[in-house]
């Protein structure tokens, strides 16, 4: 499934504060259920998630899985940064999962892992001992685009 990621506000000043090294830090990929709300204004660090999907029986491996190769780039002429990185795959997983959430987890705790960007599956993703694999979108994970 190709996805886009929608970004968390506060994630903008963890870049600013040096909170946030795209190419440098584990940045990684945590599955929550429906029952999580997303809230880009107020939510900052990961403590501020909820509803992970459990780990217990599911082949799933609680804080998620790193994305790899992590890379940004600029283009002039349209003025916009594309932040980019492998696929995540989750495999032989058994879980219903709607939000993938993306974090930098290189600080170590969930209170001081900041927040990225989280992908809105538009619908439960119920793989059953099977993989799920999220592709991003040939854009990028996320842009930004600097005003001109």
């Amino acid at each position: 499934m190709a996805v886009s990621a929608h970004l968390y506000g506060l994630a903008t000043l963890a870049w600013l504060n040096k909170e946030v090294d795209w190419a440098a830090d584990t940045i990684k990929v945590a599955l929550c259920t429906s029952t999580y709300t997303p809230d880009q204004d107020a939510h900052d660090y990961f403590s501020d998630i909820t509803n992970e999907v459990s780990s217990s029986g599911t082949n799933y491996t609680a804080g998620g899985n790193a994305i790899g190769t992590p890379t940004a780039g600029y283009t002039a002429g349209t003025n916009v940064a594309k932040f980019s990185g492998n696929a995540v795959t989750f495999s032989a997983v058994t879980l219903t999962a709607r939000y993938a959430i993306i974090y930098d987890s290189t600080p170590g705790t969930s209170a001081t892992n900041p927040l990225i960007a989280y992908v809105d599956f538009g619908a439960d993703v119920s793989p059953v001992a099977g993989d799920l694999v999220i592709t991003w979108n040939a854009a990028g994970i996320f842009t930004l685009t600097v005003a001109a």
